[in-house]
C-alpha cells in the first residue's frame, strides 16, 4: 500500500490506477495459518471479520493481532466463552466491546476512528432466544458506520407485542429493517406487509422437531407472500448486517446530497 501511494505522489501513477491497485492488493498472510484480507474494507467498505469457531486461541490472537497492526481494528464471531474469556485478557490495553449473546468482540486501537455514515437500522427480534444472531447483525451494522436500534420479544405468538417496536422503528426512520424468527418464522412476513422498508429475513435455529433448526423458518421465508423482502441464511447475523448496512449507507448518502 505504501509504495503505491508513494508511486502516486511521484507523479507515476493516477489517482485512478491508484484506488485501482488498492483495491486488488492486499493480502497478509499469518504464517501458514491464515491469508487476511486487510485491503477489503477499501474495496467493499466491509472489513475482513474473524470467525472464532474451531480456531486455536494461539491462531486465532495471532490472525486478530496481524489486523490490528494493519486496521487498527478487528471484529471476532462465534467466540466460545473459554476463547473470550482469553481474548478479554490478551486485548485489555484495547478498546473492546463485547456482545454477550451474539459471543463476539470487536477489538480497536485506542485512537481508531469509527465510520459515521449516518445510517439507520432496525433490527427485530420474534424472541428472547434470537438475541444472539440479532446482536451480532447489529455489530456488523454499527462497524459499517450505521446507527443501529434492537427490540426484541416481538413474535406474532402474542402479536400486540409487535406495535410498539414498530412504530418506534418507523418514528425513528430507519433506513432498513433486520427481522430474526425462528420456529414457524411468520414474524416477517408480517412486518414485510406492514411498512415500506426493505426488510432482511433470518431464520433462527431456534424450534425443535420436525422442521426445526431454522428449517422450517427459512422455508416459510422464502415462501413469503409480503413483497420486499430478502432472506440470508439460517443464523447469518453477519450477512444480514452486512447488506442492511449497505442499504441504509446508500440511503444516507443520497439524503446528505440533497
Amino acid at each position: 500500500m505504501r509504495d503505491i501511494l508513494e508511486r502516486l505522489a511521484q507523479g507515476k501513477i493516477s489517482v485512478d490506477d491508484a484506488e485501482k491497485a488498492l483495491k486488488i492488493s492486499v493480502i497478509e498472510s499469518v504464517g501458514n495459518v491464515a491469508k487476511l484480507d486487510v485491503g477489503r474494507e477499501i474495496r467493499r467498505n466491509v472489513p475482513e471479520i474473524i470467525f472464532a469457531e474451531g480456531k486455536s486461541n494461539r491462531d486465532l490472537f495471532e490472525i486478530c493481532m496481524r489486523m490490528l497492526e494493519k486496521n487498527g481494528r478487528v471484529l471476532i464471531t462465534r467466540l466460545s466463552e473459554q476463547q473470550l474469556d482469553e481474548a478479554e485478557k490478551k486485548f485489555r490495553e484495547y478498546t473492546l466491546q463485547k456482545f454477550p449473546h451474539a459471543m463476539a468482540l470487536v477489538v480497536s486501537r485506542k485512537d481508531f476512528r469509527k465510520l459515521q455514515t449516518g445510517g439507520r437500522v432496525g433490527i427485530l427480534t420474534a424472541g428472547t432466544v434470537d438475541l444472539a444472531v440479532a446482536e451480532e447483525a447489529a455489530m456488523i451494522a454499527r462497524e459499517l458506520g450505521c446507527e443501529t436500534f434492537l427490540e426484541a420479544d416481538a413474535g406474532v405468538a402474542g402479536i400486540h407485542r409487535l406495535v410498539e417496536p414498530l412504530k418506534g422503528m418507523l418514528e425513528k426512520d430507519v433506513d432498513c429493517l433486520i427481522v430474526v424468527a425462528g420456529r414457524e418464522g411468520a414474524l416477517p412476513t408480517v412486518v414485510a406487509g406492514l411498512v415500506d422498508i426493505p426488510l432482511i429475513a433470518v431464520p433462527a435455529s431456534s424450534g425443535y422437531g420436525y422442521g426445526g433448526r431454522g428449517e422450517a423458518a427459512l422455508m416459510a421465508m422464502l415462501q413469503a407472500c409480503s413483497l420486499g423482502l430478502a432472506v440470508v441464511n439460517i443464523d447469518s447475523g453477519v450477512a444480514a448486517g452486512v447488506v442492511a448496512a449497505q442499504i441504509a449507507n446508500r440511503v444516507a448518502k443520497a439524503r446528505t446530497a440533497r
